[in-house]
């Protein structure tokens, strides 16, 4: 019954939220184990830039041209990404130093990183209560 509707959708970009910031958590907490280790270089997860391409991707369909595709065979003008393809990546940042014995973890940033982190994991839970709470009152019987 909601499986396509645009809650469900948001449902999942919470949920996926939820995964996304707890996977950072674990990259902050590495990075600040590893804070003494010489040469160590410093991790974060990149996904938001993924996942606004694939919206951006998902708008730009609506506005696009649409191929008539007569067999199968025909290559479409443009295939917009899903965005339940979209997942994390963990990059190195090889390009910075902060130190002489060539580790580059600012533990003020790291800290700064975490507390970022656990407001957004707490928004993410508290909206993904408030929609599951509406719809509860939905499907609730008259």
């Amino acid at each position: 019954m909601f499986e396509n509707s645009k809650m469900m959708t948001t449902n999942y970009l919470l949920e996926k939220g939820l995964d996304i910031e707890s996977l950072r958590r674990k990259v902050i907490a590495n990075n600040m184990a590893n804070v003494d280790v010489p040469h160590f270089k410093r991790s974060e997860v990149n996904f938001e830039s993924e996942l606004k391409r694939a919206i951006m991707d998902r708008e730009e369909k609506e506005n696009k041209l649409p191929a008539l595709m007569t067999d199968d065979r025909h290559i479409p003008f443009f295939v917009p990404r899903d965005i339940k393809t979209v997942h994390p990546r963990i990059n190195l940042d090889y390009n910075s130093t902060s130190r002489n014995d060539g580790n580059n973890v600012d533990p003020e940033k790291e800290m700064v990183d975490a507390a970022k982190n656990l407001m957004r994991y707490n928004a993410f839970t508290t909206s993904l209560n408030h929609n599951f709470r509406m719809l509860k009152s939905v499907m609730r019987p008259a």
